[in-house]
């Protein structure tokens, strides 16, 4: 900017002859109502004195040809002129010298004037009062930009001079701060862009590249008189700010010494949020999904939410007995969800609070996913209905990188939520760490520009600007279905939690806060001052609320078992009994009439539309799937095709999201067909099976897998009635969502008694494509399974209400490790799966993988599903399934046994080899190979956990002659091996051994050398057959 001297000089006629063509566009003055203006240039010089010397004699010779903004300009200098003829700045003829500089000169304090203005649009928020400690800089810089008008002497950049102070300028359309005026005296106009832009609120919009929503927020902010409150608003706000102070202090009196991380300094969070939704409500939103982090979350509960005071003071009870339904959580980290009236509106309000963990901003793409379910069963396509809310903290909005992933899924089709507000609770500290140590960008917010989103910076310790901003924020999200930020620039009166101490080291940040009068005495004393309340009003109210917290803590005694379905975000009614338990323990038989398989399969094999022309590769791949049809067999892709077209028959919503899924990364799936001639012409014949059928959405998605799994996590909580999936692009990038998969998946339900059936697609196998491409990493998941390995499982009815998963996770009695009776009933599997904290398969057939599909969604509750899905048995020649293994009756098979000559003559087998997956394949053509088939017996493990120890049981008797043997071909450190050996075990009573055999145990998942890889194959293959392998060793 501090060229802007220089610049006439520079442009002369030059400048004349490039902007004279864009007279209209670039000093258009178009009416406010009418829209948004188009901008004037930026640069005060932006125009040469020549150019308006021609738009001047073109008003001269006709007013009309020229825009009305030049005609209002030129006929008030005329006006001057007339009034002063020896001062008159335009000639009746060719101007003189003198007089052409004097007109240069006005128009050139305007365009000056004009950049000025644009200048504290930019970079007001800069020197904007922020900080209520008045010790920091919110954007860490103390440097005050010089092309703000902070001094006098700062005139000087612009040309202009202390005596043009009082003269008056005719004001750009680009600004509102005159209202009802369209000049203001210099003087002014940098008084009012000082009490707009450099105050309590800083705002950063200029970025916007639409020229409607930066006006939008020009009229809300620059308007003058816009954060007028009437006495009733100021009021509500006090109250608020009452009850949000007192719920802390009250709990800091009872417990002093337990951990709350309470709001203490952003008191005002509490009327902010409560400003959002009332607004949001006031604009037709009847859904509010809310995300945050610990801080102030026991305060949002109460006074947000609306949760029962006592049953959050019953939670600080250290007598408090866990009633048996898992293992629970913190209190701080506990969700909610409750109807009620908006008391503002007097409109029905659905708000949910999602649980989650201490890993900060992990919840943020559950709450978009939620949402964005939400919206879909709603039929609410433009967010009017429903809409998130998401709170950060500061260290952690700028430090997670799964905001930035949350932030690039907002305007994706299949993903946006049509706007969220985001609110930072910004202590201007992480935990002890100092902000200039934590963070590059200026401000903690600066990776919401990425998406166009405005951020509205506001001083914490003053409430109506606060609420100001708030309002401005949900009418944005409501007006533009945008994201919008909000930073709270406030302070942490305690430490990171009660028990910290910050003085460590922040002792002059926390000096300043010991001395800081807390926000609602400064706003009581201020409308004390005013007139707006009494000080006996104001103590009333205080004495009130206070009241109702001794009641509840009174009541709170009473309470003696804690519930933490109580707590539960997002309940699902009528699925469940009135216990929470399933209605039955059963589940019906997953196949289906051969008529369904067939249609399904005839529209796969098939192009809906007429005149769509498809790539000739993907022609012969319908062809094939077609041939398939005919034989009644059906590869991979189409098994997957017949699940989820059946499914959608039923009625149940079906999506599929993650990278390159429409297609499939190995080219096997393709859901969406392309035209090759019409750009973005696309068909997706699985939403033209049937007139009255479910949806079926199948989206690409960004490359994430944190943002993206969380996010359709969150969407499998809104319904039971969907089969959501999620499939990673390789097995082996999932680790990248590891905090999503530990947090959420594996441990939802034990801590917060939440079903969830999301199905987690892995494509796993060694295959000799290295160290990324090979492995999901089964033994993470096995890891984390919930069975005892070393306790038999004794199959009984469903427990009895009230004894859901406690104790071991099972709802019963811990059982014994000594073998109980070994027997099973027909509810077992039903029951087991029940039990689990989640179901691992790896299927070795289309029609298996297909059963397990349908069985996710006919199962009466929900468990997370992961399945480790093939590569090259995709195009297997002997990976198909026949029409006979998928018909009505037919179900999914946890162990598929030997089915082969070893499986009629029993006695004769020399060794029984377990398997899973893939290396079936393997295995079963080496057998053959070596003539071996009467002599070694395979059996396949489909479902690895829970553990089928009836069918393992089953198939270890029948061949009592047998060496058994476990072959993976996962190196020994991972995959199976170190899940199932000790279930052998038990099984076996530790009275035969399980050998192994597989790739020696290894520090990389798979190796990156084909020969290398081609070699350990053979070597344990060799071993796997060769029958004298084991002889002479011990177990």
């Amino acid at each position: 900017m501090s060229q802007l001297r220089l610049l006439p000089s520079r442009l002369g006629a030059q400048a004349s002859r490039l902007l004279a063509p864009h007279d209209i566009q670039m000093f258009s003055r178009r009416s406010r109502s009418s829209g948004p203006p188009a901008p004037f240039p930026s640069s005060k010089r932006g125009g040469s004195s020549s150019y308006m010397e021609e738009m001047y004699f073109a008003w001269l010779e006709n007013p009309q040809s020229v825009h009305k903004s030049w005609d209002s300009f030129f006929r008030k200098a005329s006006e001057e002129a007339a009034c002063d003829p020896a001062q008159s700045r335009f000639p009746e003829s060719r101007p003189s010298v003198s007089s052409r500089t004097k007109t240069s000169k006005l128009v050139e304090d305007h365009l000056a004037v004009q950049s000025l203005i644009r200048a504290y649009q930019i970079r007001g928020h800069h020197v904007a009062q922020l900080d209520p400690l008045g010790i920091l800089d919110a954007d860490l810089d103390s440097f005050v930009p010089s092309d703000l008008i902070t001094t006098t002497d700062k005139l000087a950049f612009y040309d202009l001079r202390e005596a043009d102070l009082d003269k008056e300028f005719q004001l750009p359309t680009t600004t509102f701060i005159g209202g009802s005026e369209h000049t203001l005296s210099l003087r002014e106009i940098i008084r009012r862009l000082e009490s707009t832009y450099c105050q309590h609120i800083g705002l950063e919009f200029m970025f916007i590249n639409d020229v409607e929503q930066c006006q939008w927020i020009r009229q809300k902010f620059e308007t003058p008189g816009v954060m007028q409150f009437s006495s009733e608003e100021k009021r509500t706000l006090l109250a608020r700010l009452v009850r949000s102070m007192r719920f802390e202090d009250f709990l800091a009196r009872k417990w002093s010494s337990e951990k709350r991380f309470g709001l203490e300094g952003c008191e005002v969070m509490i009327p902010a949020l409560k400003t959002i939704i009332d607004k949001s409500s006031e604009m037709g939103i009847e859904n509010v999904i809310l995300g945050m982090p610990h801080r102030g979350r026991l305060n949002v509960l109460a006074n947000v939410i609306r949760k029962d005071l006592e049953q959050i003071f019953c939670q600080f009870d250290p007598k408090l007995e866990a009633a048996d339904e898992g293992s629970g959580d913190v209190k701080y980290h506990l969700g909610m969800y409750h109807e009620r009236i908006n008391r503002v509106t007097n409109r029905n309000i659905t708000l949910s609070l999602v649980a989650n963990p201490s890993h900060l901003e992990a919840v943020d793409p559950v709450v978009q996913g939620k949402t964005k379910a939400e919206q879909f069963y709603r039929g609410d396509a433009q967010g009017k209905k429903v809409m998130s809310i998401l709170v950060h903290g500061d260290a952690a909005f700028a430090g997670q990188g799964v905001v930035y992933e949350t932030f690039h899924l907002s305007d994706l089709p299949s993903y946006t939520t049509n706007g969220t507000v985001h609110v930072v609770v910004n202590n201007q500290i992480g935990f002890t760490t100092d902000p200039r140590m934590a963070r590059s960008s200026p401000y903690p917010t600066d990776v919401a520009r990425v998406v166009n989103a405005p951020i509205f910076h506001v001083n914490a310790d003053d409430p109506e600007a606060v609420i100001y901003v708030c309002s401005v924020a949900a009418e944005w999200r409501n007006t533009f279905n945008k994201d919008v930020v909000v930073d709270l620039v406030c302070y942490r009166r305690r430490g990171h939690n009660e028990m910290d101490e910050p003085m460590f080291t922040q002792p002059l940040m926390y000096k300043q806060i010991h001395r800081q009068v807390p926000v609602l005495k400064k706003y009581a004393d201020k409308l004390i001052a005013e007139g707006t309340v009494t000080l006996q009003e104001f103590e009333e109210e205080i004495a009130k609320y206070d009241r109702i917290c001794e009641e509840a803590y009174g009541r709170s005694k009473d309470k003696k078992i804690l519930h933490i379905k109580h707590w539960l975000d997002s309940p699902w009614p009528g699925f469940f009994n009135v216990d929470g338990e399933p209605k039955s323990m059963t589940c019906p038989a997953t196949g289906i009439p051969e008529d369904v398989l067939t249609h399904i399969g005839e529209v796969a094999s098939s192009v809906p539309l007429k005149d769509f022309k498809i790539h000739t590769g993907l022609s012969r791949i319908l062809r094939g799937r077609a041939d398939m049809i005919k034989n009644r067999t059906v590869d991979w892709a189409l098994a997957e095709y017949m699940a989820f077209g059946s499914l959608l028959k039923e009625g149940i919503h079906v999506r599929l999201s993650g990278q390159d899924v429409e297609r499939g990364t190995f080219s096997h799936r393709h859901h969406v067909l392309h035209d090759q001639e019409v750009d973005r012409r696309t068909c997706v014949p699985m939403n033209h099976l049937w007139p009255d059928q479910a949806p079926y959405t199948v989206c690409n998605s960004s490359l994430s897998e944190y943002g993206v799994l969380g996010f359709e996590l969150g969407y499998a909580m809104a319904s039971p009635n969907a089969l959501v999936l999620w499939e990673a692009q390789f097995g082996d990038f999932h680790n990248t969502a590891q905090c999503i998969i530990d947090q959420f998946i594996s441990t939802g339900q034990a801590k917060w008694v939440r079903h969830n059936g999301i199905v987690l697609l892995l494509p796993h196998g060694m295959e000799g494509m290295g160290p990324e491409h090979s492995s999901a990493r089964p033994e993470r998941f096995l890891q984390m399974s919930n069975d005892d390995s070393d306790a038999y499982p004794v199959s009984s009815a469903l427990p009895p209400p009230g004894q859901g998963q406690g104790a071991g996770a099972t709802g019963r009695p811990p059982p014994s490790h000594t073998p109980a009776p070994q027997v099973f009933t027909e509810d077992f599997e039903v029951s087991q799966l029940y039990d689990c904290n989640w179901i691992v398969v790896n299927c070795s057939t289309p029609a298996n993988y297909f059963h397990v599909l349908r069985r996710q969604v006919l199962l009466p509750f929900r468990k997370p599903l992961i399945i480790f899905t093939p590569k090259s048995l995709l195009r297997h020649p002997e990976a198909k399934s026949s029409f006979d293994q998928m018909v009505s009756g037919a179900s999914f098979q946890r162990v598929i046994p030997e089915d082969g000559a070893a499986a009629q003559a029993p006695e004769q087998v020399r060794r029984l080899i377990f398997c899973t997956g893939k290396v079936y394949y393997d295995l079963v053509k080496e057998r053959s190979s070596q003539g071996l088939e009467e002599q070694v017996a395979i059996t396949r493990l489909e479902q690895i956990s829970p553990f089928p120890f009836d069918l393992i049981k089953q198939e270890a008797e029948k061949y009592p002659g047998a060496e058994l043997v476990w072959c993976q071909e996962e190196h020994k450190n991972m995959g199976y091996y170190d899940y199932i050996s000790p279930r052998f075990m038990t099984i076996l009573s530790r009275a035969r051994p399980i050998w192994y055999v597989g790739r020696d145990p290894a520090a990389a998942p798979a190796t990156g050398n084909r020969n290398t890889h081609l070699v350990s194959l053979k070597k344990f293959l060799d071993t796997a057959f060769n029958l004298q392998a084991f002889e002479g060793k011990t177990f």
